[in-house]
């Protein structure tokens, strides 16, 4: 009986087959459950600091605003600073509406504001617990800027007009003639308004409200366009 071919070497061939293609099936199994995608090299993310610029309101205006939301914001951080340096205050850059008459800002009892106004020739400032604004409804500016200062002795009530004759060119006479009259009187009561400073290249006008049986004595303020 003749003998039979041998089937070894076919046998080995297929079990090579087998294992050759065992690795590429497992690989292709195993992307499959994972859900992995080959992306191409080029392809980019967005970033999350692009993303986190879109759309962004961030105000960076140094300026208070006079909407809700900036008197808030003066009451919360006892901070207000008004651009007068073209001469005037602009409803639209405070964000009110032309026929708007302005807010009145009042902290008494909660603090005073560091109220800065930027003149078109340097800075008007003071501590303040009331600012108030002078207008009407056909006006896109605030005619008048007014805000209280206050003092607790009648030393430091000299003091605060004789600052304001030195910073904003109040009429130093009519100044010195007050407080020396005072000084003889200091129990006696008086308003008087002197002749207003304009150095600054805004009008500035001290209004005072003594009065020698209170504790507090008052200035008020007066800053309008000069004319």
């Amino acid at each position: 009986m003749p003998a039979l071919p041998s089937v070894r070497p076919r046998l080995r061939r297929q079990a090579a087959v087998v294992r050759r293609v065992l690795p590429v099936l497992g690989l292709a199994g195993s992307l499959a459950l994972t859900g992995c995608q080959i992306s191409s090299p080029n392809a980019t993310e967005p970033t999350s600091a692009a993303s986190s610029s879109a759309g962004s309101t961030v105000s960076t205006s140094e300026f208070s605003t006079l909407d809700a939301a900036g008197v808030d914001q003066i009451r919360a951080t006892k901070t207000a600073r008004l651009d007068m340096s073209s001469g005037s205050l602009k409803k639209a850059d405070v964000r009110v509406t032309e026929d708007s008459y302005g807010p009145e800002i009042n902290t008494r009892g909660s603090g005073k504001i560091a109220l800065t106004i930027v003149a078109p020739n340097g800075e008007i400032a003071g501590e303040t617990d009331r600012i108030r604004f002078n207008t009407t409804d056909q006006s896109p500016d605030f005619s008048e800027v007014t805000y209280f200062l206050t003092a607790d002795s009648a030393a430091e009530y000299f003091g605060l007009i004789r600052d304001g004759v030195q910073r904003y060119g109040i009429d130093g006479g009519s100044a010195e003639r007050w407080i020396s009259s005072t000084e003889k009187d200091p129990e006696g009561k008086s308003d008087f308004s002197i002749t207003p400073g304009t150095s600054t290249g805004l009008e500035v006008n001290y209004d005072l409200r003594y009065d020698g049986a209170k504790d507090t004595q008052v200035i008020i303020v007066h800053v309008s366009p000069a004319a």
